[in-house]
């Protein structure tokens, strides 16, 4: 009896710690991510770029965050960067833009196979003090193991509180287009 009890309490214990690494492999991690936004006018091209984005990404929940530092964009321009960090997102008062969201079925997908998909993800943006529901598609890319995504959308600048001085209002759209690749989505594994 006492060596049947001791057989169920070995078996409990490994049924859980296989369950738990098999738990600790639904979530990705990334802090290589990269974001470009433009806004295009027929008086000017604006271009920014910015490749410390941080993601996680739970697969089993389909639960998504990306975190960007604001003033890591980088523009072609310095007096560009100058001004878009101090008079239009406001970076020292505003330093991050976050979307928090969930990618629809990701516990369904299955990523141990090279192809690609393409999954809608709903949230929230917050940049510049404002949160607002976004939702867009995206590509998954599984080659090799290794494990991409990539989106494009726009916002309106307005939506966020984004001012554009009438001086120069004639030559920034008003809508930007925020293009993100993650090249490499990797494992956490929890120790």
């Amino acid at each position: 009896m006492k060596n049947i009890r001791i057989r169920i309490f070995f078996a409990i214990i490994l049924s859980t710690v296989i369950s738990a690494a098999g738990l600790a492999q639904t979530r990705y991690f990334t802090k290589t991510g990269k974001i470009t936004f433009n806004s295009r006018s027929p008086m000017e091209n604006i271009e920014a770029i910015n490749n410390k984005v941080v993601s996680i990404w739970d697969v089993a929940s389909g639960q998504i965050e990306f975190s960007v530092l604001m003033k890591g964009f980088e523009f072609e321009k310095a007096l560009m960067q100058e001004h878009f960090n101090e008079n239009y997102v406001e970076s020292d008062k505003y330093p991050k833009a976050i979307f928090k969201g969930t990618i629809e079925n990701s516990n369904a997908l299955d990523l141990t196979m090279d192809r690609s998909i393409t999954v809608k993800v709903n949230g929230n943006l917050t940049m510049h003090g404002v949160t607002r529901p976004a939702s867009t598609t995206a590509l998954i890319t599984v080659k090799n193991k290794a494990i991409a995504a990539s989106t494009s959308f726009s916002i309106a600048l307005a939506d966020y509180k984004i001012r554009i001085p009438s001086l120069v209002a004639d030559k920034i759209n008003k809508k930007i287009t925020i293009t993100v690749n993650i090249p490499d989505y990797q494992l956490v594994v929890k120790k």
